[in-house]
C-alpha cells in the first residue's frame, strides 16, 4: 500500500513539475495548424467555405497565415508576424485591416486589436481549450464594406 501511494505521489509530483515547466518555458499554445469547423461557428455575414490557420513559433512571437476560400469562392491569404507586447504589427493581404498588435491574457487567450489606416477597426479574442484540440475566435469588427461583423469561429487542430 505505502508503495503505491508513493508511487503515485511521485507521478503526481512530476507531472505537477512538467506543467509548471511548460508554463514556465513561454511555449505557446496555438502553434499548429488548425482547419475550420464551419457546422459550429456562426457569421453575421456569409461564413467562409473553407479556411486553414498555421501557427509558427517566430522569435518572441508567433507567425500566422490563414488560406480562406470565401462564401462566393474567392481564395485568398493572408499573413503576419507579431509578438505580444501591445506594438502595432503589419498584416499583408487582409481586405479589412492592414496591422494588429496583441496582448497575452492568459496561457490560452490572447486579445487582439484590429487596425486600418491607422484607426482601430475590431477586436478578436482568441482562445485554445483546455485539451488543446480547439481553436476558437471572437470577433467584433467593422471590414472594409463598413459593415459590423460579429463572428464566432471555431477551428479544431489538425
Amino acid at each position: 500500500m505505502k508503495t503505491t501511494l508513493t508511487r503515485s505521489l511521485a507521478v503526481a509530483a512530476f507531472l505537477a513539475l512538467a506543467s509548471l515547466s511548460y508554463a514556465a518555458d513561454g511555449a505557446d499554445r496555438v502553434i499548429g495548424t488548425w482547419k475550420l469547423d464551419t457546422a459550429r461557428s456562426t457569421s453575421s455575414i456569409p461564413m467562409p467555405r473553407s479556411e486553414t490557420r498555421s501557427y509558427v513559433a517566430s522569435g518572441n512571437g508567433v507567425t500566422v497565415s490563414w488560406d480562406r476560400v470565401d462564401a462566393d469562392g474567392r481564395k485568398s491569404h493572408v499573413a503576419t508576424t507579431y509578438q505580444y507586447d501591445g506594438k502595432e504589427y503589419p498584416v499583408k493581404d487582409s481586405p479589412d485591416f492592414d496591422a494588429l498588435s496583441a496582448k497575452r491574457i492568459d496561457a490560452s487567450t490572447v486579445e487582439t486589436i484590429q487596425m486600418r489606416k491607422g484607426q482601430k477597426v475590431g477586436t478578436l479574442r482568441r482562445t485554445v481549450s483546455a485539451d488543446g484540440k480547439t481553436l476558437t475566435l471572437n470577433a467584433l469588427f467593422t471590414n472594409a464594406a463598413g459593415q459590423h461583423v460579429n463572428t464566432l469561429m471555431v477551428y479544431d487542430r489538425q
